[in-house]
């Protein structure tokens, strides 16, 4: 909330939200071509990698490949990408900067967590198409995935915020996001069916976002049955989104009244 001095001459949320947005996009007006690139080119080679050799294992076998890479490339496109710009925005003092200035905390949070979300999304929809071409996949897609894939996206740039103001410097963000980011793709039924990983790691996959995203993706791009319900996948991934976020906004060092 804005000290007293603040309120009357500050912009209304929507505004100042708005304003953010774009600032935080005009970070990556030069590098986005690389960040399109980073996003796509490991999920779309270990779609045909996998591809190849799960050929003769079915569909099933081919959906999971599919949709486990697409969770890849959101987790590269958000999750690593916001944890690696909150940390460096808190070494170059940026966040001092605008800590400063007469916005929200949550307007900020808020927009950077869109920004990077818009910036993942062509990723995304490019290794869908290819990779289902790649695959040979009929598509089925669901009206619930225009809720699903900002849900997902937004809950894992949640967590990477929380990453990135929770590391001592920017190098350790890199090294800790990545690990985090295949443990997430490993450690569930993401790109590999529930049916062939160890009783141990099938129990461990409920506590990882990555399996809930992965399943929501297979019930909204393929139509396809899933051990967990679609309206639980998304209460989770709400639940995480929210968490994430207030966790965030406690962690930020803001001005006080």
């Amino acid at each position: 909330m804005l000290p007293d001095v603040y309120k009357e001459r500050t912009q209304p949320f929507g505004v100042q939200l708005g304003d953010l947005i774009l600032i935080q996009l005009a970070n990556w007006r030069w590098s986005w071509r690389g960040a399109l690139l980073t996003g796509l080119v490991a999920p779309l080679l270990t779609t045909a990698a996998l591809g190849v050799f799960a050929a003769d294992s079915g569909a099933i076998a081919l959906a999971y490949i599919l949709t486990g890479n697409m969770v890849m490339s959101l987790l590269f496109g958000t999750f690593d990408r916001v944890a690696g710009h909150f940390a460096y925005m808190r070494a170059v003092g940026r966040l001092d900067f605008f800590a400063t200035l007469p916005i929200y905390r949550s307007a900020l949070i808020v927009a950077t967590v869109i920004a990077f979300l818009a910036l993942a999304l062509p990723s995304l929809v490019l290794t869908l198409a290819l990779g289902a071409l790649i695959l040979d996949l009929p598509l089925a897609l669901s009206p619930w995935l225009l809720v699903a894939v900002p849900l997902i996206g937004m809950s894992l740039c949640g967590l990477g915020a929380l990453i990135g103001l929770s590391m001592e410097t920017p190098e350790n963000v890199g090294n800790v996001s990545s690990l985090i980011t295949f443990m997430l793709v490993g450690l569930g039924p993401v790109i590999i069916p529930l049916d062939r990983l160890p009783p141990i790691v099938q129990t461990i996959s409920y506590l990882s976002p990555a399996t809930y995203a992965a399943s929501a993706l297979r019930q909204t791009v393929l139509g396809l049955s899933d051990r967990i319900p679609l309206g639980v996948d998304l209460a989770v991934l709400a639940a995480l989104l929210v968490v994430s976020l207030w966790a965030v906004g406690r962690k930020l060092d803001w001005r006080q009244g």
